[in-house]
């Protein structure tokens, strides 16, 4: 396997770096840390990599498209370059709750152009949504974020190995680092159904035993293909999926 990545929510500093804690436990396992950017939380993503870089040297802030205007010079270069975070991931963005947050029609592909161009030292990444539309559309947008300078793409979560399979030959030749998220109530599992439009095997239970066998699958499957993990542990119990699935 190429490189394990855990994503870890900014909160706040104090539970961050109580995550981080825990994550640095298993820093023989865990290569990249990546930190989101919700605008409803008081961290940016890049200040949350900034400390997550204390303990882990190679971090992955998110850069929302939409918050980025392309007749300005990208706002977070200065911060990238003080604290040499030479890695991003550009996502699209949800809508802002706040509407006083300006937004502009900025898609990710504009926005690795700009990375591109003004930051050729740092290393873009781009994301793949498997539920957003067909899979042929969905190569479209690949290719275009490819052409644009995208390195690799991180996926959002599997919930099905067959389906990850059926990427996997899509997505031949490219560096992928495929998603795997703990859903452990049933209101987690309607979020996932009503919003991203997941459909899960018969098989599945909103459990951490399941949630942890299925991740251990993604990671052995990563493994046996050269490829990369990545680990999103929402609203789950850190201590417990991490001692999992890394046992």
């Amino acid at each position: 396997m190429q490189r394990v990545s855990v994503e870890l929510v900014p909160r706040d500093e104090a539970t961050l770096r109580e995550a981080l804690a825990l994550a640095q436990q298993y820093q023989e396992q865990i290569d990249v840390i990546n930190i989101p950017d919700l605008l409803r939380l008081p961290l940016r993503s890049w200040e949350g990599a900034a400390i997550a870089q204390e303990q882990f040297p190679q971090v992955m802030p998110h850069i929302r498209a939409m918050d980025i205007d392309l007749d300005a010079e990208l706002p977070m270069k200065a911060y990238l370059r003080e604290h040499n975070i030479r890695e991003v991931l550009v996502i699209q963005g949800d809508p802002p709750q706040d509407m006083s947050h300006v937004v502009y029609p900025t898609t990710s592909t504009d926005v690795i152009r700009k990375f591109h161009d003004e930051m050729p030292e740092v290393k873009v990444y781009a994301g793949i949504d498997q539920y957003r539309s067909s899979m042929a559309e969905e190569r479209y947008r690949i290719r275009r974020k490819v052409q644009a300078g995208a390195a690799g793409f991180f996926t959002q979560p599997f919930y099905d190995l067959r389906f990850l399979e059926m990427y996997a030959d899509m997505l031949d030749g490219l560096e992928v680092y495929w998603g795997v998220s703990p859903v452990m109530t049933q209101r987690s599992q309607s979020y996932w159904e009503r919003k991203n439009h997941v459909v899960f095997p018969r098989s599945f239970e909103p459990t951490l035993d399941w949630s942890v066998e299925l991740t251990r699958e993604v990671m052995a499957f990563a493994d046996k293909n050269d490829a990369s993990l990545y680990v999103m542990p929402i609203k789950t119990n850190l201590a417990a999926y991490l001692a999992g699935i890394f046992a």
